[in-house]
């Protein structure tokens, strides 16, 4: 039988004493966690560990002996080891000795109840304990699609990083405490930390505070009744600016919460969220201070006004060239003026829009401009916002055609349908057979008789600003696109990758260290970190979504019915 032994490479050196760690019987192996120095009485040292068993779940126990003197073989040092197997009673009792200048160390397992005449094959595996209480394993969370025999590996590896984590009480105690049980592990030098953590620490709670004081003051502006009527709170909830605002809202809801994060993954959570707030933050004030130097906004505002009148002129020619012959197409020349009339019209209030607008558009930016200091995910929101406005006409354009087409579509399909004898069943929601009379069948073939006939003018209006529309959705997209990958990029786990990937782990790694015969196998093990796109992956942050998530083929279908794709909502069944 094979027993393995999980050595902290940062008691190699300690001096004499007792193995303390974790026996762990289903995989034959034992953790070791820290060693205690000779003298020590073992009433206490029973005590010490119950102490500790009890405050950190762990099932800790004295495993063995450490020697680690020149004077290790002597008799009366090997028959009080030996004698202290019978007062901890651990089976097996091991005993590791290492003599002085030599790299391979001795080792013996000793059982109370002998299994037959063949020893047990021991395999020393050195760990950094530092590294494996800080990391966390994330395989475990996510089952890898291998066969059983890696879920048991995975699951073994498990139970050792998890009793060196929960063991950090144990790591508390340092050598330069006063007491009679004197530890050597990762931190008997003394207790890591950082006076700036500390500080920082401190600074935190009076400003998470004030963070929550304001935010209980902004929740309930926003939730006053006079936003909450119907033309105001149908606006707030078409912006992109307030549904980021309110994304934003809510992470500060979460960082600023006095309650405890319960995991690692809800502290990397709130890290993540914190480094992204504050990366948004840095990169809208180096926009703000961009815009505002060298008298960027009066050039933007001074090119904003000729950039509408160029669209407006290149929509009027648009428009022309539909009114007359498009493409060679002969069109119903009645409704082809009427539409034409009717946008070109469009196009005069919008123009006239603008320019009634043109004295403020300079102030308007300025201010606009000063929102960038909340972040460049508000400022591109903004700046989404702003192209809805100006592209307004557009989006009028495009309801015009899609309803009219609709129209047309649907009466069509209602028409042939009369042709084959069968109606649309309201109640059943399927379609049955019908009989018509005579007035009905010749009222239905005149009336889809003009429908067909005006349908080719109708579906090129609607083909040619479905076109527009979809040129304005695509630019909005692209800043959508750019807003969510602010919001959802896990900074902090990409920068803990970076600078210490043992705290991210995938696994381990196994390297077989010098080997001599007649001594244990001796292992090294190390952390394998995970992969970026493994991080991102399993730290992204969620991000909220105004826009209809449709398929390809939905959308395209909706696209030949003439329906809405954007920004409206899928509409809600009715219940009973």
């Amino acid at each position: 039988m094979v027993l393995k032994i999980f050595f902290p490479s940062c008691c190699s050196s300690a001096e004499s004493g007792l193995l303390v760690g974790r026996w762990i019987p289903e995989q034959n192996s034992a953790v070791i966690l820290a060693v205690i120095h000779f003298p020590f009485i073992p009433g206490q040292v029973k005590q010490y560990l119950s102490e500790m068993q009890h405050a950190t779940q762990v099932k800790l126990s004295v495993l063995g002996s450490w020697s680690n003197s020149p004077q290790a073989k002597e008799e009366n040092l090997e028959r009080f080891l030996g004698d202290l197997g019978a007062i901890f009673s651990q089976d097996p009792w091991i005993q590791l000795s290492r003599e002085k200048n030599c790299k391979f160390w001795s080792c013996l397992a000793t059982r109370s109840q002998s299994s037959g005449d063949k020893e047990d094959e021991i395999v020393l595996i050195y760990y950094d304990q530092r590294k494996v209480m800080l990391s966390q394993l994330h395989s475990l969370r996510e089952p890898l699609p291998s066969s059983d025999q890696n879920g048991v590996e995975t699951s073994r590896l498990a139970a050792v990083f998890d009793t060196v984590t929960k063991s950090k009480l144990l790591f508390m105690k340092d050598r330069y405490d006063d007491g009679p049980i004197k530890l050597t592990h990762w931190q008997s030098d003394g207790v890591e930390a950082s006076i700036i953590v500390e500080l920082m620490k401190q600074a935190s709670v009076p400003l998470c505070m004030l963070i929550t004081f304001l935010l209980s003051l902004i929740s309930g502006a926003c939730q006053s009744r006079v936003l909450t009527f119907w033309p105001l709170s149908f606006i707030w909830s078409k912006l992109s600016t307030c549904e980021q605002l309110g994304h934003r809202l809510q992470h500060l809801r979460v960082i600023s919460s006095k309650k405890k994060a319960p995991d690692q993954t809800q502290v990397m959570k709130k890290a993540n969220i914190f480094l992204s707030i504050l990366v948004d933050v840095a990169l809208g004030i180096l926009l703000m201070s961009w815009l505002y130097q060298k008298n960027r906004i009066g050039s933007l505002a001074n090119a904003l006004v000729p950039m509408a009148d160029h669209v407006a002129q290149q929509l009027q020619n648009l428009l022309q060239w539909l009114m007359g012959a498009p493409a060679g197409l002969k069109m119903n020349r009645a409704l082809d003026q009427v539409l034409g009339r009717f946008f070109l019209y469009h196009i005069h209030l919008w123009t006239s829009y603008i320019h009634l607008m043109s004295p403020f558009i300079e102030m308007i930016l300025w201010y606009v401009g000063l929102s960038a200091c909340l972040g460049l995910t508000v400022a591109l929101a903004i700046l989404s916002d702003i192209i809805a406005l100006l592209t307004f006409h557009i989006y009028c354009f495009y309801v015009y055609g899609a309803r009219l087409y609709c129209l047309k579509i649907y009466g069509l399909s209602s028409l042939w349908r009369l042709f084959r004898g069968k109606k649309w069943n309201v109640l059943r929601q399927r379609v049955d057979s019908c009989s018509y009379d005579l007035d009905q069948l010749f009222i239905g073939t005149l009336l889809f008789t003009i429908l067909l006939f005006l349908l080719p003018t109708t579906a090129l209006y609607y083909l040619v600003f479905t076109l527009l529309r979809l040129l304005v959705v695509i630019v909005q997209g692209f800043i959508r696109l750019s807003v969510d990958l602010i919001n959802s990029l896990p900074f902090y786990s990409a920068l803990l990758r970076l600078c210490r990937s043992y705290r991210l782990a995938a696994g381990v790694k196994f390297r077989v260290l010098e080997q001599e015969a007649g001594k244990p196998l001796r292992l090294l093990m190390q952390i394998n970190p995970l992969t970026y796109g493994r991080v991102v992956q399993t730290y992204r942050l969620p991000t909220y979504s105004c826009y209809p998530k449709d398929s390809w083929a939905s959308l395209c279908k909706k696209l030949f019915v003439g329906e809405l794709i954007y920004p409206w909502k899928h509409k809600r069944e009715k219940q009973d």
